[in-house]
């Protein structure tokens, strides 16, 4: 995209939630697809792989909304035994925040391996659920947390289970004109937590495998457990089977063999530019096994 390109996007803003939610709503019944942009960093990279805009028609033309600085977007708080994250609030900001560093240390851990510090600047959460993309490594730590996404539309307010969110590829269960507004992660101060992510380097590269991990252990037995793994599947994995282990089986009795069985079962990970499905399928279930003995080591110290 040149700076010729950007001249002719159109842009605006709107003062209000609201606002934006009646703006969305218009577009999209007259067959547009208004861009929402927060930080960009997903969409002004793929408008290189897009026709220049001077072959595009008027209508086919963007149309982006400027939300970056809407402060009902922005919002960090906790809510009760809930941790409510804008989707316009950066990674950089989700890092700082005090609440998130008291009560969600994991997504802390996380957003230190968003990119560089130019990206944790200007990305958002609310953006990667936006272009649903299977390698982000934010949404893979709201599917450990079993997040709540909260979109809004001119019909009101609606709250997506983040296990009835992906549908497939870069595509997701949310309705054009419904707008990603916030996401809700239920806190456990008992709850174990991990995150690892690999790459060709620690924070400038898209994942090659990520895993974030949460466990509630009782009595030497998991209790609750999320897991979301990025990169090995068209959308971001939830390994339901090594899940069912982890929550079926006593800490003392889970083996390297049947959580690489169950690991197995529950990717598909591919060949690309970035890895190969066997590395992937190695480091996967590597992760996964770090992640059962830090849960054990962790649980233990806490008696």
């Amino acid at each position: 995209m040149t700076i010729a390109d950007l001249r002719s996007i159109r842009y605006g803003r709107v003062p209000t939630l609201a606002a934006l939610a009646e703006a969305v709503h218009e577009m999209v019944a007259g067959g547009r697809t208004p861009v929402l942009l927060a930080g960009g960093t997903d969409w002004l990279v793929e408008q290189e792989l897009r026709a220049p805009l001077a072959s595009l028609s008027e209508d086919d033309v963007p149309f982006v909304i400027d939300i970056s600085t809407m402060a009902e977007l922005k919002e960090i708080s906790v809510r009760g035994s809930v941790l409510r994250i804008g989707a316009a609030a950066t990674y950089l900001e989700i890092r700082r925040h005090p609440v998130v560093l008291e009560k969600a240390p994991m997504l802390d851990a996380m957003a230190r391996d968003v990119g560089a510090i130019q990206i944790q600047a200007r990305g958002t959460l609310g953006g990667n659920l936006a272009t649903a993309s299977p390698a982000a490594d934010g949404v893979a730590a709201l599917a450990a947390y079993d997040a709540v996404i909260v979109v809004r539309s001119v019909r009101g307010e609606r709250r997506i289970p983040f296990t009835e969110l992906q549908t497939g590829y870069k595509a997701s269960s949310r309705a054009p004109d419904e707008i990603v507004v916030a996401v809700e992660l239920p806190l456990d101060p008992n709850a174990v937590a991990y995150w690892r992510k690999v790459g060709t380097r620690r924070a400038q590269a898209i994942s090659k495998v990520a895993l974030a991990g949460l466990a509630v252990v009782e009595g030497g037995q998991i209790t609750r457990c999320g897991l979301g793994m990025a990169s090995v599947a068209p959308v971001t994995a939830l390994l339901p089977r090594t899940r069912e282990l982890f929550l079926s089986t006593r800490l003392a009795s889970l083996d390297d063999a049947a959580i690489d069985k169950a690991v197995e079962a529950d990717i598909a990970p591919i060949d690309d530019v970035r890895s190969t499905r066997g590395y992937r399928l190695h480091v996967a279930k590597v992760l996964v096994r770090e992640f059962a003995q830090t849960v054990a080591r962790l649980a233990k110290e806490k008696k």
